[in-house]
């Protein structure tokens, strides 16, 4: 059985001129996924289907986690 391992990947949401919510991300350059829905949370869910979909064909990307003072 596979381990489960939480991914985080920075997103883009945006919402078009028609209402439409979009979510974009990238795993790495030349590799990412987008996803579209009515509503920010749909837009979101398709792309975190679309992710996986992703990191299972070309695994997981390689993270580095900073802390910044914000």
């Amino acid at each position: 059985m596979a381990e489960l391992r939480p991914v985080t990947v920075p997103v883009l949401v945006e919402r078009d001129e028609d209402g439409v919510w979009s979510a974009h991300a990238q795993l790495r350059p030349g590799v990412g996924a987008h996803g579209e829905g009515e509503t920010e949370e749909a837009a979101l869910e398709d792309l975190r289907e679309a992710l996986v979909g992703l990191i299972e064909e070309f695994g997981v990307p390689r993270e580095l986690s900073v802390t910044v003072a914000a």
